[in-house]
């Protein structure tokens, strides 16, 4: 879960800089050729929470998930016998 919380801190970071700077460094401004979509500030507002939030969910769920399956795999190693290595030849 350390994992976890380090990617969400440095992505609020990078988020962060991102605001700061942003205004000064939009390229999508200075293109304006690039095509936008079709859907108003409000729907996208809504519908990004809802996506963070599921990715973040979900991104959880995978640090927890692989931290158990290395803690199992782990446990299986740690279980063998030193001497057994050996004794395979």
């Amino acid at each position: 879960m350390a994992v976890w919380v380090w990617a969400v801190l440095a992505a609020a970071a990078v988020a962060i800089l991102a605001a700061i700077a942003g205004a000064r460094l939009d390229a999508l401004t200075d293109l304006g050729g690039l095509p936008r979509l079709p859907i108003g500030g409000d729907q996208l507002t809504s519908g990004g929470v809802v996506t963070a939030l599921l990715a973040l969910a979900a991104a959880l769920a995978g640090a927890v998930l692989g931290g158990l399956a290395g803690m199992r795999f782990h446990r299986k190693v740690d279980r063998v016998d030193v001497g057994d290595v050996g004794d395979r030849t």
